[in-house]
């Protein structure tokens, strides 16, 4: 199993209270990012929104820094550690314009980027936008699909329900000849749509015993990423016994990646528990 972490400062998970992340910048940013990519964490994370409405606010968070140029800035300060978004709208953009603009970053990170995708819900933001609600599922595994035709051609064709290109040039496009794309979401039709369109998923908002009955009902291809966070925030300095068993039941449920959120007071206490959480699996496979 993988380690991942949910980025600190960039986006008020659930809507938790921001205590020292409130004031911070991007030099912490910078710093957490560096110690990940010295440990050896696989993916940290940035998502998207444009304006959340206030009524949701305290369920979803207000904060999202915007991906494209917070995962730029961490790719210019680390070398190994892979950029995920978690997740873009895919009803907020047309497929070329992630494939210029999130190629571009896929060069500009010799080539580190994962794809996290989603198809939406909040509909005040899509009015916002003056993007389509209704059909978003159909519209969204439309754009799937041109993504996979547009991402690794600079001079991409395809014909769909909603999208249709040709005769045009992208350049760049992605520095990846297949950059993986996982799919995000809440519901049982969002892990069919990763299955069929994508290479992974990352559910948000459903528990570690649900997501292990999802997975037992579908045949789970070799290579797949099942990307899940904890019920609840890890704690590996105070709690590392605790720790363990969190972890083990998430390997049991199907995890492969897991996406890490801690209990943090301040950044150092953040970099005690990105240390201590690397240390525990390390221990954990020479066993």
């Amino acid at each position: 199993m993988k380690l991942g972490i949910a980025t600190p400062v960039v986006t008020n998970v659930a809507g938790a209270a921001l205590t020292w992340e409130r004031d911070a910048g991007v030099g912490d940013i910078g710093r957490v990012a560096e110690a990940a990519d010295r440990l050896g964490y696989h993916h940290l994370t940035c998502s998207e929104h444009i304006g959340i409405p206030a009524s949701e606010a305290g369920r979803r968070g207000a904060r999202y820094w915007d991906p494209l140029a917070t995962l730029g800035f961490v790719a210019a300060r680390t070398e190994r550690i892979r950029l995920a978004t978690m997740t873009l709208v895919l009803g907020y953009h047309h497929p070329l314009a992630i494939v210029k603009r999130y190629g571009t970053l896929d060069h500009v990170s010799h080539g580190r980027l994962i794809l996290g995708v989603g198809v939406g819900s909040l509909k005040e933001e899509f009015e916002l936008l003056g993007a389509p609600f209704e059909d978003r599922g159909p519209r969204a595994d439309d754009a799937l699909r041109a993504l996979r035709a547009a991402l690794a051609s600079n001079e991409p064709s395809y014909d769909g329900e909603y999208y249709s290109f040709g005769g045009l040039i992208v350049d760049p496009c992605a520095l990846q000849p297949h950059l993986p794309i996982w799919v995000g979401g809440r519901t049982k039709r969002s892990l069919r749509r990763a299955l069929t369109l994508a290479e992974g998923w990352a559910p948000f908002g459903i528990s570690v015993a649900t997501a292990r009955e999802w997975l037992k009902a579908r045949e789970i291809p070799p290579g797949f990423e099942v990307v899940l966070a904890a019920d609840r925030p890890l704690d590996p300095v105070d709690d590392p016994d605790g720790t363990r068993k969190t972890l083990r039941e998430m390997v049991d449920a199907g995890t492969t990646t897991v996406s890490a959120r801690f209990v943090h007071r301040s950044l150092g206490h953040y970099l005690e528990q990105i240390h201590a959480l690397a240390e525990l699996h390390r221990q954990d496979d020479e066993r």
